[in-house]
């Protein structure tokens, strides 16, 4: 497992890495059992997305 909370020297939020794995693991979950091309996995990427870019707008703040 990573260390999401410590990249390339920049602590980033707890929190959005908790959910940025939570989400990822969900997708997973979701393309084992509805398939990949499932609206819910669909969704819950589009999602996954969102928090990653997030996370790199918090990195290039920095």
């Amino acid at each position: 497992m990573y260390n999401f909370n410590y990249i390339e020297g920049i602590n980033m939020p707890s929190n959005l890495m908790k959910n940025i794995e939570l989400k990822r693991k969900q997708m997973i979950k979701y393309g084992n059992k509805l398939g990949l091309s499932s609206t819910k996995t669909i969704k819950t990427s589009q999602e996954l997305d969102e928090l990653l870019n997030q996370l790199d707008k918090n990195r290039l703040k920095k």
